[in-house]
């Protein structure tokens, strides 16, 4: 389910209310924990916290380098976690940490699946949210990319 959305508040007005209210939740805590420098913006049709052109422009598909991004789907929920996804060390951490929670976690490489707000940890996600500050993530990024 993509969004032809401008904004994410317009993103928003679009969802049911159950999803609204548990997308809106997932979004005020990744904002309210988010490194300085990266910006809110809705890219591929989600809500997306991507690196601005102006810190990192050379990325291989022309779109802002992407943090974590979140989204309504069709039969559930997604929150996007690039920093999780291209490091193993954090990736479990991630993992333990979630799981600590006593909330079963359903993922693939970057992607947390969840159903309702209720499964979805907000202090882990206000954790790994803050986790990586933008020059951290630029650099990595940069690494990667060089091999």
């Amino acid at each position: 389910m993509q969004s032809s959305a401008k904004t994410p508040e317009e993103y928003l007005t679009e969802l049911e209310s159950t999803r609204r209210e548990a997308i809106s939740a997932v979004r005020n805590v990744i904002l309210e924990n988010l490194p300085d420098g990266y910006e809110e913006v809705m890219q591929f049709g989600m809500i997306a916290y991507v690196v601005p052109f102006n810190a990192f422009s050379d990325t291989y598909n022309g779109q802002p380098l992407m943090y974590i991004a979140l989204a309504s789907q069709k039969q559930y929920m997604s929150l996007y976690l690039t920093s999780v996804y291209a490091d193993e060390s954090v990736s479990d951490w991630f993992k333990k940490r979630y799981l600590a929670t006593g909330k079963k976690l359903s993922m693939g490489k970057s992607c947390v699946r969840f159903r309702k707000l209720d499964d979805i940890p907000l202090d882990v996600v206000a954790e790994v949210a803050a986790l990586t500050p933008l020059e951290r993530f630029v650099e990595e990024a940069r690494v990667s990319r060089s091999g």
